[in-house]
């Protein structure tokens, strides 16, 4: 596979549209002019996401708004998921993102380019900071989340259950929350999340074999 697999479809992407394309303008892959306008298209081409590729793009923008990206489309999850990461990240770059398949030629845009505007999710922001006020002292270190179970401020407030109930045995909820402080100890044990709690009797619960394990 080559760059210039791409070129042929996605020139004739754009002289559908009416424009007249002409290729390596300059420092760029493609470049295509409608009468009329005064911005071109640039389209920089690649046979796959890459760092460069965005780098050559966000270079082309001192040229035009009016700039994308051109990858082969490839087949299976993997490139699906790296599709939607990167249409993401062409969103927030002003960048317009196009695919082609090289099997039948088949041209798509996914994107234009267009100004981005960051939208923050209140939703999110409030259960982070929630979860850093809850978060006693700092368990974890930074960039681990793939090497093991992080703690959590939740996971922090099963390990202060599991020893309550690890020294007294079965507790009713009320008895492990006024203990321990955790608030929720109740819903905590009755979710289980980490196997380690068990119901005894209504509203009473102990420690599992896995709950013991990890109390120790």
């Amino acid at each position: 596979m080559k760059e210039t697999d791409l070129y042929p479809h996605v020139k004739a992407l754009l002289e559908s549209q009416g424009y007249d394309v002409k290729a390596e303008i300059g420092a760029a892959d493609v470049v295509a002019l409608r009468p009329g306008d005064d911005d071109p298209v640039i389209v920089e081409l690649k046979t796959g996401f890459a760092l460069t590729l965005f780098h050559q793009a966000i270079a082309r923008q001192s040229v035009t708004d009016c700039v994308y990206v051109a990858v082969p489309r490839l087949s299976g999850k993997r490139f699906l998921r790296a599709l939607k990461e990167n249409k993401a990240l062409c969103r927030r770059l002003g960048l317009g993102l196009i695919t082609v398949r090289l099997s039948d030629g088949h041209t798509e845009v996914h994107l234009d380019p267009a100004p981005f505007t960051p939208r923050k999710l209140k939703t999110r922001q409030t259960r982070l900071l929630r979860e850093f006020a809850r978060r006693e002292g700092d368990p974890n270190l930074g960039g681990a989340a793939r090497t093991g179970p992080l703690v959590t401020a939740y996971r922090q407030d099963a390990v202060k259950i599991a020893l309550h109930l690890q020294t007294h045995g079965p507790s009713r909820g009320a008895e492990v929350r006024a203990a321990t402080g955790v608030v929720t100890a109740t819903q905590i044990m009755a979710a289980d999340h980490y196997g380690w709690f068990e119901r005894v009797s209504r509203g009473v619960y102990r420690l599992t074999p896995v709950g013991v394990k990890a109390a120790e």
